[in-house]
């Protein structure tokens, strides 16, 4: 009888619990292990579609508690307050690294990107271009329109070749 009292208390008591904890992952990755009451281990980590992230270790985390019994957890998300850009504006993303990378799609339409930038393929831009710094390309070039270098149209020299 106090055996199936005491199954009864914790079981109110799980369903009671909020389905939600706040907690800092002990150790990171794609099966983390949070502290909240007490440690979770080998929690699976859920993003929105198209996202892939792994908490690291020292992450204030959001831990989601489901299935039977709340016995089923898993990290859905990170706080990121600390990391909020200057000015940020609602409806504006702000997508960042831990290594400094970072890509801030602004209300105003422009697009910020921080960091390396390697593109497989090709690139295509519809408008102007404007590259300061050194730049450096290999492979063929195709310029349909005019060249201006230093202000001046271009005009190859034409020497030689008739």
């Amino acid at each position: 009888m106090w055996l199936s009292k005491a199954i009864s208390m914790r079981q109110a008591s799980e369903r009671e619990a909020t389905a939600a904890d706040m907690g800092v992952t002990t150790i990171g990755g794609g099966s983390a292990s949070v502290m909240t009451r007490g440690e979770q281990r080998d929690l699976e980590v859920f993003c929105p579609g198209g996202i892939v992230w792994q908490p690291q270790a020292g992450d204030t985390v959001l831990v989601l508690k489901g299935g039977v019994g709340c016995q089923e957890r898993c990290v859905v998300a990170a706080d990121t307050a600390g990391d909020t850009p200057e000015g940020m504006v609602p409806g504006e993303l702000f997508l960042f690294s831990s290594g400094e990378a970072s890509i801030y799609l602004k209300a105003d339409g422009s697009i910020l990107v921080k960091g390396r930038v390697s593109l497989e393929n090709s690139l295509e831009v519809d408008g102007s271009v404007k590259l300061s710094g050194d730049i450096r390309m290999e492979g063929d070039i195709q310029i349909n329109g005019t060249l201006i270098i230093n202000g001046m149209p271009y005009r190859p020299c034409m020497c030689g070749m008739e």
